[in-house]
């Protein structure tokens, strides 16, 4: 029976939704905006993360995760740019990017099981299993989901608008724990 997989299919689960419950906080012209000339707005780092996951997990075991030719080529560099445009048609474009970057690994963990965490893979001629391009793959995503969050939260407070809070409310840690381990319960095995 698989473990391993299915819970890094979980966290990158869990990840996809918080980035995605954070962007749909925001305007479109909020996710467009940078909080300064030095960092990169949502949009762009919604971009960089389909374009990783769409380069590492496009036939991860036959071609190297860094796609430098061919029909799945990478221009890295371009992910920074935010070229979408303006309008609701620039907002569909991003979330086409962003769904196909996910469904490039939803695809190929489905092709994979627990038996495969030891095979390898290369990422920029560097030979990983995959069991150590995964947890680069997660953190990298979980890092810029951060990003993501912090951001979208700090525009929509400065735009005035309430933000639903994406995890344990502030203040609700305990009511949290209570509710997850069940009065009574010490939680210890």
């Amino acid at each position: 029976m698989d473990t391993v997989l299915p819970a890094f299919i979980a966290e990158f689960r869990r990840y996809r939704a918080l980035a995605e419950n954070a962007a749909g906080q925001c305007s479109w012209e909020q996710l467009r905006t940078a909080l300064d000339p030095e960092t990169n707005s949502v949009a762009v780092v919604m971009k960089h993360i389909a374009g990783n996951l769409r380069s590492r997990w496009t036939e991860p075991f036959t071609t190297d995760g860094e796609k430098t030719h061919g029909p799945h080529t990478r221009d890295r560099d371009a992910e920074f740019i935010d070229d979408f445009g303006a309008g609701p048609e620039g907002r569909a474009a991003l979330e086409r990017w962003w769904g196909e970057g996910w469904g490039t690994l939803e695809a190929a963990l489905a092709s994979c099981s627990d038996a495969d965490l030891a095979r390898t893979l290369l990422i920029r001629a560097e030979p990983h299993t995959l069991a150590l391009a995964l947890s680069r793959s997660l953190a990298h995503t979980a890092y810029h989901t951060g990003q993501i969050v912090q951001t979208c939260r700090t525009l929509a407070s400065r735009a005035g608008a309430e933000w639903r809070t994406l995890t344990v409310p502030r203040g609700g840690s305990a009511e949290h724990n209570r509710r997850m381990m069940g009065e009574g319960r010490s939680g210890t095995a």
